[in-house]
Parts: C-alpha cells; sequence; structure tokens
C-alpha cells in the first residue's frame, strides 16, 4: 500500500485533491518559520496585525518559504546547506510531499512559485562544481522536478518572480561552499556577487555585478516591487571597519544603480538579514539582527531608524513595515505589536493574497 504522502502526491498530480485556498488557512498576510519553546520547529501564518493565523510542525529548522498564489501550499525549505523542502498544507498541516535536492546538491533557503502557481524555482548549489543552477519542479505534476538551468553565478540565495511574470531575479552571493567544510566560505579571495535577470527558460536577460571595492560584498536577499523596482540586502566578507554600503536599489527599466551609504558595514555590522520594498517601490527597509537595528528609506534617504533587539524579517504592507524578532515580536509600523512564545526565524514572506 503506497504511504499517505505517497498517495497524496498521487491525487495531486491528478488533480483530484482538495484546492483549498488561503483564505481556508484563516487568510494569513505572510509566512514565517520559528522555534517554539520547546526547541521544535515550526510554520506559521501571520495576519496583516501579527497574529497566528496557523502552526504547522517542521521536522528540522526552516529558513524561508514559498507560497503559492492561488492555493493554501507552502514550501518550507531547510536552512542550507539542507537539501530537503516539505509542501504543506496550511489548512490541515499535512505534509503533501517532499523535495530532494539531486545528488550533489542542496538548497539555499529560497524559491519561488511561477504566476500561474505550476511551476516552482529553487536556488541550488552543485557543489563540486560550484556552480549555481535553478531547479524547476512541475506542481501539477506532484512538484516533479522536470528542468534545471544556471543561475549565472556562484551560491544562488535569494530568488523571485518579477511583475512581468516572465522572468525571474537571483541573488547570486558569490560565495563557494561545500557541505564537506559545512558553512566555511572557500573562495573569499575571488568571490564576486551579481544580479542575474533569467528568463523562466533559464537563458541570462541581464547581469548587474558591484564595483570592485564591493568584492567582498555578497548579495543575498531581495525584494521587488510592482514596478519591478529591485532591493538588495547584502552581507560583508571582509574587514567591518569601512563604509561600504550594504543596501541596494537596481531600476531594470532605466539601468540605475542605487546603494545606500547609511546602511554601511560598521553601522550594520556587516551583515543584513533581510529587505523589503514598499509597492511603488520608493520606500525600503532592511534589518541586521546582529546589530539589532531596523532602518526605513525613502528614495534612497534614510528617514527612520530603530533599535529592536535581533531583528530579521521584514515585509511591506500597504501602510508601512511589519518586522519580526528572534524575541517572538512581530511589529507593525502603523502601531500593532504581538509577541509570541517563538523565535521568528530570518524571512517574513509575504502573501500575494495578503496584501
Amino acid at each position: 500500500m503506497p504511504n499517505r504522502r505517497a498517495f497524496l502526491a498521487g491525487l495531486l498530480a491528478t488533480g483530484l485533491a482538495p484546492r483549498r485556498t488561503w483564505a481556508e488557512a484563516g487568510n494569513p498576510a505572510f509566512l514565517s518559520a520559528a522555534k517554539t519553546p520547546d526547541g521544535d520547529y515550526c510554520l506559521c501564518g501571520l495576519t496583516r496585525t501579527g497574529k497566528i493565523a496557523f502552526q504547522r510542525p517542521l521536522p528540522a529548522r526552516g529558513h524561508a518559504a514559498a507560497a503559492h498564489p492561488h492555493l493554501a501550499q507552502a514550501v518550507a525549505f531547510a536552512r542550507r546547506p539542507g537539501t530537503f523542502a516539505i509542501v504543506l498544507d496550511c489548512v490541515t498541516g499535512t505534509e503533501m510531499t517532499r523535495l530532494t535536492a539531486p545528488q550533489g546538491r542542496h538548497f539555499y533557503g529560497h524559491g519561488t512559485f511561477s504566476a500561474d502557481g505550476d511551476l516552482l524555482f529553487t536556488t541550488e548549489n552543485a557543489y563540486d562544481s560550484a556552480r549555481g543552477m535553478i531547479g524547476v519542479w512541475d506542481v501539477r505534476a506532484g512538484y516533479t522536478r522536470v528542468a534545471e538551468f544556471s543561475s549565472g553565478g556562484i551560491g544562488p540565495h535569494d530568488i523571485k518572480l518579477m511583475p512581468d511574470g516572465d522572468s525571474l531575479v537571483v541573488a547570486n552571493g558569490g560565495i563557494e561552499t561545500h557541505p564537506e567544510t559545512g558553512r566555511t566560505k572557500l573562495n573569499l579571495p575571488t568571490m564576486r556577487a551579481n544580479l542575474t535577470y533569467l528568463a523562466l527558460a533559464g537563458h541570462i536577460r541581464e547581469q548587474i555585478a558591484l564595483p570592485p571595492e564591493h568584492q567582498k560584498n555578497s548579495i543575498r536577499h531581495l525584494s521587488v516591487a510592482r514596478n519591478g523596482a529591485v532591493g538588495f540586502a547584502m552581507q560583508w566578507q571582509g574587514d567591518l571597519t569601512n563604509d561600504l554600503p550594504l543596501l541596494g536599489l537596481h531600476h531594470r527599466d532605466t539601468g540605475t544603480l542605487h546603494l545606500a551609504h547609511e546602511a554601511h558595514v560598521r553601522q550594520m555590522n556587516g551583515y543584513l538579514g533581510s529587505v523589503a520594498l514598499s509597492g511603488d517601490g520608493r520606500t525600503l527597509a532592511t534589518t541586521s539582527p546582529r546589530r539589532g537595528r531596523m532602518q526605513v528609506f525613502r528614495d534612497m534617504t534614510l528617514i527612520d531608524e530603530r533599535a529592536l533587539p535581533d531583528v530579521c524579517g521584514v515585509a511591506a504592507t500597504a501602510d508601512g513595515f511589519v518586522v519580526t524578532t528572534g524575541t517572538g515580536l512581530v511589529r507593525n509600523t502603523s502601531g500593532h505589536d504581538q509577541q509570541h512564545a517563538l523565535a521568528w526565524d530570518n524571512h517574513l514572506i509575504p502573501l500575494p493574497v495578503g496584501l
């Protein structure tokens, strides 16, 4: 007899599984992984005001999640160098299926769906050849892997779908790692990050590299506005005494690249954890858990700065931003605070239906 996971995957592939929507999962606006007081791990849906809409168990620490654009399904990725990702029915908490990275690969903790929800794209490390790869999974066929292509660089971390629905943007962090040496960075003297725009079929449409003095700046996390502006957060791999900026904004339509000099290496302890753009692409927020600080920029000028211990997750709302911390706080800049007995992990993922 097939086990429950295989049975559900078969139903999904034939289109017979219940097609539950996010409304049936409590209308969450965001997803976040967390750690419970007992040391277990979970994936939560959060409302606009920071209340928990659902809480589903995970077998290990999660990093980020990808939310299906229509159905109440989320893909929870293990923290790198994890080799699994779990597809959850967020209404029932059922594990629908589990994705396993191909031999010689590991996931980087991020993924994104196509606009119609039929494909999932995952960032991966082909570690023996030090190549960044994008895996392609067919959702309607039970999350079957159907293709792969180059990410355009080394160490692809975050990936987002562009508003045109026809292209992806990838943060190639530039850092070579191998599971045999854990999270040790193997190529710091020669590393070079880039921002790569890819067609859904895999060919490179555009690449953006930072100036030479940023050689040790690793582009890690992304946020995309409705107008196609891309905000990116970096993590510095060198001396922490310089003033190089860690936050950038790229406008592909105009070819302009802006760096926020107030979010620099010394100010943020060399590390930005997350980034979020407002819908119009003009207001940008970033966090540094190592510095315990959140910054907000308008047209790349600093307009707000707040001290928050262990702050990392951040997402845009209609009237500002919401952040999460490792101390269990969910804070909305419009005035709503919720305190939970959970340690929120790195990222707060907005649902398209939640904004």
